[in-house]
């Protein structure tokens, strides 16, 4: 009796997780109430409060099911003494954009992040988890592209702050452009173009080098 409880239990979870990605994605977060979520999910509002302590941690669990955006692009076990640094960075920006186009669930939570949830309060945990995933992610890209530096995989010269700040840029906004308008262009027939000619970039472009003029 006891498994079955436990197994219910992580069922009505599950399908509170399920609703609350369908209601924030039709409705957006800042929208939506605990009432919403748990008329979606057939429950009571108290099935809500038994798992989730309150919608920031019921949005906070719901994202845990996929790898946002930056928490897909690099791993925080980016290794300094890694065979090929620059072929790890190339596959984790390549898993980013694949996630959006080939997984229906991921790409259904990064369009919730980035279209349909508003960061307006410093102090919400919601805003809270953005930010703190934006700026993890950009100080594991830089530290990713000093590793590749120092294999000598790309130029020493190269500015790895101002390099991984165009990686943020350039994927976040391919990614918020496609989730917005899928239709206006193949991101799955281009994704290896654009992550190449991103490193192509690193490797020839005199304009994001140290000290130049």
């Amino acid at each position: 009796m006891a498994r079955s409880t436990k197994e219910e239990a992580l069922e009505t979870r599950s399908r509170i997780l399920d609703a609350a990605a369908e209601v924030f994605h039709q409705h957006g977060v800042a929208r939506t109430t605990l009432a919403d979520v748990a008329s979606a999910a057939d429950v009571t509002r108290g099935a809500i409060y038994w798992h989730f302590k309150n919608k920031s941690d019921l949005f906070d669990a719901m994202c845990e099911r996929v790898r946002l955006p930056m928490e897909a692009m690099i791993e925080r076990t980016a290794d300094e003494n890694a065979h090929d640094p620059l072929n790890q960075f190339r596959n984790r920006c390549l898993f980013t954009l694949q996630e959006a186009t080939l997984n229906p669930e991921s790409r259904k939570i990064f369009e919730i992040v980035l279209h349909k949830c508003e960061l307006v309060d410093p102090e919400d945990p919601i805003y809270i988890r953005q930010h703190e995933c934006f700026l993890q992610g950009r100080t594991d890209i830089e530290r990713l592209l000093r590793f590749a530096i120092a294999k000598g995989q790309l130029p020493r010269e190269l500015d790895p702050i101002l390099a991984a700040v165009m990686v943020q840029g350039l994927l976040f906004g391919i990614l918020h452009n496609w989730t917005f308008s899928p239709q206006s262009f193949d991101l799955a027939e281009n994704v290896s173009k654009v992550v190449d000619n991103c490193i192509h970039m690193f490797k020839t472009s005199p304009f994001i080098l140290k000290n130049n003029v």
